[in-house]
């Protein structure tokens, strides 16, 4: 088997296809805010493309950009970063292709838990390297521990994700701080994806890896919390040895990230608008979670991100064929959870709440609808 039969392909694809041909779809499948960027974004964007910005730009990033974001992590974690260790990228996909290039050989293990993100697993198999999958469960609030990492052999980096996906799930500062830590004392490289890092809910304070340790890698971007998933822009923070290296890398895979993306981008950091915006998800979240907990086994409360992971196991164990069932009978369309994993996934969906509470609110009616009849 090679490493392309290998990949695993997203199942809500199919999902989110199907639902294109029923128009009077509701759509809790798609993981991309609906909310829009702060005005003065799109103002830059146009005033980009008015200035003819169509060059490429420096491979790890236009200076102003990294400024900001630099800013960004003085303002909300009190660190102080060096814009050289800060590299723009053609979004996160390419921060962890470029970041796994650089740290893992063909035939390394790199430790991912179960259930997570499916493109860390993908990406790895298309390097060659080898994931060793960690299951994880609400015993642990959905996280690696370090007596998971002690349980592990010939692990030479960690993948974690914080709030993560599908689960909504923080990470502890205690337990984070341990697993830094850890890796540190043990030569095992530690990579912190922070995409969902600001979508934070009920006073919980995020922590961020760069805290603990100068050697950790850690990738954001300006997808989820900034509300701009097309424009492809995301961000690594490296230590600064390390830069050269993955310049190189770059600039061979995408020469540089989009340009009219980055000079728009320098305005997202809009903090009474990103506010708002937290704010909404919250009240989003709130909602679906008090309307669902009455129908599905929900393992835990999202802290973080925009999703909710239910468990469907008291009406079936195919998540697949519920997802289809509810699309076809019902108009709902949700992910299956066979896309996050293998540890029990088919007895799972994950809701994305991106839309607004009136469009949810008809959903929930539909699913209430469809399990009195078909249950």
């Amino acid at each position: 088997m090679n490493r392309i039969t290998e990949l695993t392909p997203f199942m809500v694809m199919d999902v989110m296809k199907a639902a294109s041909k029923k128009p009077d779809t509701i759509h809790f499948e798609v993981g991309q805010p609906d909310v829009s960027p702060p005005p003065s974004v799109i103002k830059a964007f146009k005033s980009a493309v008015d200035k003819k910005l169509f060059q490429y730009t420096d491979s790890t990033g236009i200076m102003p950009l990294k400024e900001k974001i630099a800013e960004f992590y003085k303002i909300k974690y009190n660190l102080n970063i060096a814009t050289e260790r800060i590299v723009l990228t053609a979004g996160t996909s390419a921060a962890f292709l470029a970041i796994y290039s650089l740290l893992l050989n063909s035939g390394d293990f790199i430790a991912l838990m179960d259930p997570t993100y499916p493109c860390y697993k993908n990406f790895s198999r298309l390097l060659y390297i080898k994931p060793y999958i960690i299951n994880v469960d609400k015993r642990t609030n959905y996280q690696i521990t370090v007596d998971n990492l002690k349980k592990s052999k010939n692990i030479k980096a960690l993948q974690i994700s914080s709030p993560s996906n599908p689960t909504g799930s923080i990470y502890s500062r205690e337990n984070l701080k341990e697993l830094v830590e850890y890796c540190d004392e043990n030569g095992i490289h530690f990579i912190s994806d922070e995409i969902y890092h600001g979508l934070v809910y009920d006073n919980v304070k995020e922590t961020t890896a760069l805290e603990f340790s100068s050697k950790t890698f850690v990738i954001n971007g300006f997808s989820k919390y900034f509300c701009m998933p097309g424009i492809r822009l995301g961000w690594l923070i490296a230590p600064e040895k390390y830069i050269r290296d993955i310049e190189k890398i770059v600039q061979n895979v995408y020469i540089c990230p989009p340009t009219f993306s980055q000079y728009a981008a320098i305005e997202a950091f809009d903090y009474e608008y990103l506010e708002k915006t937290r704010k909404e998800y919250e009240g989003r979240r709130n909602f679906l979670y008090d309307e669902l907990s009455h129908i599905f086994d929900i393992d835990a409360k999202p802290e973080g991100a925009f999703y909710l992971w239910a468990n469907i196991s008291k009406y079936c164990n195919d998540s697949y064929k519920f997802a289809f069932d509810l699309l076809e009978h019902a108009g709902v369309a949700v992910a299956p959870g066979i896309d996050f994993g293998e540890n029990k996934t088919n007895s799972y969906i994950r809701f994305a709440y991106t839309r607004n509470i009136e469009h949810m609110q008809e959903g929930v009616s539909r699913i209430k609808k469809y399990l009195k009849i078909h249950n």
